[in-house]
């Protein structure tokens, strides 16, 4: 009786079972950050009703509201990555549904943000004030907008050059437990 060793995991398996938990859980983190800020921008303007404008107050909530949504997927791509789990919701196909909704969400959100700031760069405001927290929801969901554009290009292109089934999930028979 002979014992072999593992067959040796290719690099596509290594991209696979690497980039997608890193970027998920930057996705996450980068969500929470704008929800709290968001948050408390909402809950400010609310308290003291001091809007510069109504649609400044719906972009806020607009981007509230994508931040959780990105927060709640994307750390539970990232639990169903790590537990191995395949269902429907931790397939390929799902995941890059929801990274195409989500990357236009936060493309939507912070393009109109721009344009609703009236794109002062705040350099004559406080540290603290409502143009720089108002900027940096901005920058916080372009930044979201480019790891939400990053993952769905990286997730496609391995996709396209593994010529997986989309409906397979990310890790079938990978387990970090």
């Amino acid at each position: 009786m002979t014992l072999r060793a593992p067959a040796p995991e290719t690099n596509l398996s290594y991209i696979k079972a690497h980039y997608h938990p890193f970027l998920f859980a930057l996705m996450s983190a980068c969500a929470l950050a704008e929800s709290v800020l968001a948050t408390y921008l909402v809950d400010r303007g609310n308290e003291h009703h001091t809007w510069p404008s109504a649609q400044y107050h719906h972009i806020l909530i607009f981007s509230l509201f994508s931040a959780l949504w990105t927060m709640i997927f994307s750390a539970a791509y990232v639990l169903w990555i790590i537990d191995g789990a395949v269902h429907i919701l931790a397939s390929i196909a799902s995941s890059i549904i929801w990274l195409l909704i989500t990357t236009i969400f936060w493309g939507v959100a912070a393009g109109l943000m721009h344009v609703t700031r009236s794109g002062e760069n705040c350099d004559d405001w406080d540290a603290i004030s409502r143009c720089r927290q108002s900027l940096t929801v901005e920058a916080l969901g372009w930044t979201e907008f480019a790891l939400c554009l990053l993952t769905l290009t990286a997730t496609c292109c391995w996709l396209h050059t593994g010529k997986r089934n989309p409906r397979s999930s990310f890790y079938e028979g990978q387990s970090y437990a």
